[in-house]
């Protein structure tokens, strides 16, 4: 049985296709298309699909899936045996709570710090007895560039690609504002490691997101880096596990 999952981020949107949870496909895409779509389903003769999206827009995309597949809505009501705490399940993103249901299952009874550096970055904590109670969300690293130049008046527009993961001094303006946004987000990510290895004993770190090779990079040879796994797929992973579940549901 093959799923198509689908993550629809801010910057880029994620697709993939597992033969029950066999990543079997993967692209990133800028825009999703109904022919890249309809090929992926006659392609891998997909039965099933889902998608988390934070833009409510893409109408067209999920009506192609339900043309095409059976299609599963997916929602922060869906749950898969997670003691969900979270106060305000209808502002809870999509993809956050994709990555905890990922998290359950993959990595189960274990205390895990997920840490998702895209646009923001997000921190979520599932604990060892399987109950989640949020998280922090804060500035991504490309935001941080752009916040700097927007609200002041002469602080330029500082490009940095993500293959760059050496932070430079600060011996002009540019490498200053570059050397202060990266050391900041990687001081930050120590810190909330830290904080939680103080809380939870034997505290597994999840990495993913597209900035993730950065801070793995920065990470790689700090006090952390036993504890440190990298998953890329986690959101991805998380959405065809909730296919699966529907699948246990009716059963």
């Amino acid at each position: 049985m093959h799923n198509l999952v689908i993550d629809i981020g801010n910057t880029n949107s994620k697709l993939a296709v597992f033969n029950n949870r066999e990543l079997v496909e993967y692209q990133s895409l800028k825009e999703v298309t109904a022919e890249a779509l309809i090929s992926l389903i006659k392609q891998y003769k997909v039965s099933n699909s889902t998608i988390s999206s934070v833009a409510i827009e893409f109408e067209n995309v999920i009506g192609v899936l339900k043309e095409h597949t059976n299609y599963i809505e997916f929602s922060t009501r869906i749950n898969t045996g997670i003691k969900n705490h979270y106060k305000t399940l209808a502002t809870l993103g999509l993809d956050r709570w994709a990555k905890i249901i990922a998290s359950h299952y993959y990595y189960p009874k274990r205390n895990c710090f997920i840490i998702d550096a895209g646009t923001c970055i997000t921190y979520d904590l599932l604990d060892s007895s399987d109950a989640y109670f949020g998280g922090s969300i804060s500035l991504g690293l490309h935001m941080r560039f752009e916040a700097l130049h927007h609200f002041t008046r002469r602080l330029p527009l500082v490009e940095w690609d993500r293959t760059e993961t050496e932070i430079p001094e600060g011996e002009d303006t540019p490498t200053a504002i570059k050397s202060g946004v990266l050391q900041g987000v990687t001081n930050e990510v120590e810190g909330f490691i830290s904080h939680k290895n103080n809380e939870y004993k034997d505290l597994t770190v999840l990495i993913t997101g597209g900035d993730a090779a950065f801070l793995l990079k920065q990470l790689k040879n700090s006090i952390f880096a036993p504890q440190i796994i990298h998953d890329p797929y986690l959101v991805l992973k998380g959405l065809n596990e909730v296919i699966a579940f529907e699948y246990v549901q009716k059963d």
